[in-house]
């Protein structure tokens, strides 16, 4: 059975979530976007888990979860959580987050019996922890052998393995002793495995990719996947498969294009400057209008850290598809600025009407057929994304990217003053 699995998430209780993060919005719009396994984030928090407890149904054999309002739903879901270790190494303050997976309840709650000495689990659903990556890993994994801890949106500038900011250069320099236990790394919307492909140190590494959606709406939970092939949808096949970096039953991750990502370029949102990294190296990192620091971007600290070409694949690569969410594909054609204007509802329901899911829609359904009950531009903009026909102006220091389908789209006003971009050329 193929398996589409978003295993990280935020649940209301993180800090900027939507108050609609419940397991019942959750459920019905990962269902609309063809998610058949979900992680609950979260469940360091006391009142999530409790409400985990009353909301889920466990199944024994799977050790993995139902919705229990709807047991006949296709959505399972995964005991997972983010937490954030804060820590000095080498003098310097390091912040990193984590994807923690764990097989059951009663597992989730020796967890949090542990982690509740090193900070408040109840402050936030990503709670800020007083102890090292090391010590994370090491406390999780004594208590069982099934939990998995990832290094979450390994790139991003702020908080991450490989951050500009507060990260690491290596895996192991962050991890030390207890590497051994790290399978995977989480892409993150600002790169993709070609990037990650580049550094020879993280071919033991399977790759996974994830939403991190603080949102339940479509244009954000699920918008990073991976699918899975399974026999049977059980905790131990997902996380033997990442373990395994079996390319049999791990077929690919679903990846943003990493431009479109907040952190892709280097740049300055205050003074509206986005930098390739040549760019940037050129200007010492610093912005050309303020003369602060840059936001260094992941691209730049991609190339700070590969031994690679770009280009670079090796050898039995779990793959990957780059894709965008529909509602932000039909908005782009329309030429409005949201997702969630009604016109772009009523065109995106009358795909999920005739084809069930929203990936079903990116990935599978025919041009032909689509183009009999939306107009053939959509049609052709959704075949286009699939095919990496798109291009996309890189995000930068907290601005998504934009993107752009047919040469002759014209930007919408609102966004012109959010994206517009100077380059190095405005200052020289």
């Amino acid at each position: 059975m193929r398996v589409i699995a978003d295993l990280h998430i935020h649940s209301r209780f993180s800090r900027a979530t939507s108050e609609k993060m419940n397991i019942t919005e959750i459920t019905r719009f990962a269902r609309i976007k063809g998610l058949n396994l979900v992680g609950t984030g979260d469940f360091t928090h006391p009142k999530w888990l409790e409400e985990l407890k009353a909301e889920l149904i466990e199944d024994s054999d799977t050790s993995l979860f139902k919705p229990a309002k709807d047991p006949s739903s296709p959505v399972h879901y995964m005991i997972t959580g983010e937490v954030s270790t804060i820590f000095s190494y080498e003098s310097v303050i390091r912040k990193i987050h984590h994807v923690i997976l764990t097989p059951n309840i009663e597992t989730a709650t020796q967890i949090n019996e542990r982690l509740s000495r090193y900070g408040n689990l109840a402050s936030d659903g990503r709670p800020q922890l007083d102890m090292t990556a090391p010590q994370l890993v090491e406390e999780t994994m004594q208590i069982s052998k099934e939990n998995v801890v990832i290094p979450a949106h390994a790139w991003t500038p702020w908080f991450s393995l490989f951050g500009a900011f507060s990260g690491f250069d290596s895996v192991e320099d962050c991890y030390q002793d207890t590497t051994r236990h790290i399978p995977a790394l989480e892409t993150g919307l600002s790169s993709d495995p070609p990037m990650n492909w580049r550094l020879s140190a993280l071919d033991k590494y399977v790759l996974v990719s994830n939403s991190d959606s603080h949102s339940h709406w479509p244009w954000r939970i699920g918008r990073e996947a991976n699918v899975f092939e399974l026999e049977r949808l059980t905790y131990r096949e997902i996380v033997d498969a990442i373990r395994q970096k079996d390319p049999k039953r791990f077929r690919f991750t679903i990846e943003t294009d990493p431009a479109y990502g907040k952190y892709h370029w280097t740049g300055h949102r205050n003074c509206k400057v986005s930098l390739s990294p040549e760019e940037a190296i050129k200007l010492g990192n610093h912005c050309p209008v303020c003369r602060r620091r840059l936001t260094k971007g992941v691209e730049q600290r991609v190339e700070e850290l590969a031994d690679r070409p770009a280009g670079y694949r090796p050898e039995d690569r779990i793959g990957y598809m780059h894709l965008l969410p529909l509602s932000e594909i039909i908005a782009t054609v329309l030429n409005v600025a949201y997702p969630s204007v009604q016109r772009v509802w009523e065109i995106y329901n009358a795909l999920i009407a005739k084809f069930s899911a929203e990936y079903t829609v990116l990935i599978d359904a025919p041009k032909e057929e689509m183009s009999k009950i939306v107009e053939p531009r959509i049609a052709e903009a959704i075949v286009r994304v699939r095919e990496e026909k798109v291009k996309v102006v890189p995000g930068y220091d907290g601005v998504y990217g934009q993107l752009v389908i047919f040469e002759e789209q014209e930007m919408v006003p609102k966004k012109i003053e959010k994206i517009r971009q100077q380059s190095l050329a405005d200052f020289m």
